[in-house]
C-alpha cells in the first residue's frame, strides 16, 4: 500500500510515518520542511499545503492508496486565531480534495475540542456524559472551529468522489516515557485544580496510529466521525467525583463509572474494530524508541 502522510515531522505524523514504513508500506511524508535524516520506505517531500496547485500536483504524483491528513496548527493560544483557522481549513480542503480526485481513501485528524472542550473560556460541561459522536459540537476557539469545518470538507469529498473518509476525534495525545500525566496526577488537588473540559482524558500515540491504520483498512462508505481515547482518565481518580469536585457540578445525566473516560469510544469498536491498548499506567515508564528520522 502507498500512504501519503501530511504533518510527517510532527508528533503524531512522525509516529504514523514510522509505523507504516516499518510495516513495509511505501510512504510519502509531507511537511513544510524535510527531515535531516532519511528513512527506508519513505519519500519525504516539502510542500505548502495551503497552495492548492502545489498540493494537487504532489498528491497526483504520489498516486496514494490512502491519504492521512495530520498537518495543522494545533494550538490557538500561540498563534493569531485567523491564521489558525485559515491555515487549517485551507490545507484540509486542498489535501482532501486532491486525495478524493486521486481516488484515495481519506483519514484525517479531528479533535475532541470541537465539542467546546479544552480551549473554552467558560466552565464548560456537556448536557450529558459520556460524550459520543451524537453530542452537539460547540466550538468556541478557531482551532476547534477549523475541525468542525474540516469534517464537513471530508463529508463533501466522500460525496463528490465516492471515497471513504474517516475523521478521528482524538483526545489529548500522549507519548511513551513522557512525564506530563505523572506530574499532573502527583500535583493534583481538586480544590486548586484548573478546569478540564476533557475530563483529564488522553490517548497514547501508539493507539492513535493503530486507529489511523484501522480507519484506512475499514470498509467505509461516505464519511464517519469517530472518537478515539484511552479507556480511563490519567488521574487514576473517580471521573465523575473529580469533575464534580473541580467544576462544582455534574451534568444532569452522568453515566460514567469509576475512572472511565468521559468519551464513549464504542463507535470506534463497532466501525473500525478499534479499542485502546495503552494508558498512563503502562506508558509513563515505557521505553519505546520513537521515529528515528527526526
Amino acid at each position: 500500500m502507498r500512504v501519503l502522510v501530511t504533518g510527517a515531522c510532527g508528533g503524531v505524523g512522525s509516529w504514523t510515518v514510522e509505523h507504516f514504513a516499518s510495516e513495509g508500506h511505501d510512504v510519502v511524508g509531507v511537511d513544510l520542511r524535510t527531515p535531516e535524516r532519511s528513512r527506508e520506505n519513505v519519500d519525504f517531500k516539502a510542500a505548502d499545503l495551503t497552495d492548492y496547485g502545489e498540493t494537487r500536483q504532489l498528491v497526483e504524483a504520489a498516486e496514494p492508496d490512502a491519504v492521512v491528513h495530520l498537518a495543522a496548527i494545533p494550538d490557538p493560544e500561540d498563534h493569531a486565531g485567523s491564521r489558525v483557522f485559515e491555515t487549517n481549513v485551507t490545507s484540509t480542503y486542498n489535501v482532501l480534495d486532491a486525495a478524493g480526485a486521486a481516488g484515495a481513501r481519506v483519514v484525517q485528524a479531528s479533535s475532541e475540542s470541537l465539542y467546546g472542550t479544552v480551549f473554552s473560556e467558560d466552565d464548560w460541561l456537556p448536557d450529558a456524559l459520556p460524550i459520543d459522536e451524537e453530542t452537539p459540537t460547540e466550538p468556541e476557539d478557531p482551532y476547534a472551529l477549523s475541525k468542525v469545518v474540516g469534517e464537513e470538507v471530508a463529508a463533501r469529498v466522500a460525496r463528490r468522489y465516492g471515497v471513504g473518509a474517516v475523521s478521528l476525534r482524538s483526545s489529548w495525545v500522549t507519548y511513551p516515557g513522557e512525564t506530563r500525566t505523572r506530574e499532573a496526577r502527583e500535583g493534583f488537588d481538586p480544590e486548586t485544580a484548573a478546569l478540564s473540559g476533557n475530563g483529564w482524558s488522553h490517548i497514547d500515540v501508539r493507539d492513535l496510529v493503530r486507529a489511523i491504520e484501522a480507519a484506512i483498512d475499514a470498509e467505509i462508505d461516505g464519511h464517519e466521525a469517530v472518537l478515539v481515547a484511552a479507556a480511563e482518565n490519567f488521574l487514576g481518580r473517580d471521573t465523575a467525583a473529580t469533575i464534580e469536585a473541580v467544576h462544582g457540578e455534574l451534568p444532569a445525566t452522568c453515566a460514567i463509572e469509576g475512572t472511565e473516560s468521559i468519551f464513549d469510544c464504542s463507535k470506534a469498536a463497532r466501525v473500525l474494530g478499534w479499542e485502546s491498548d495503552h494508558s498512563w499506567r503502562d506508558a509513563e515508564d515505557a521505553s519505546v524508541a520513537g521515529p528515528g528520522f527526526l
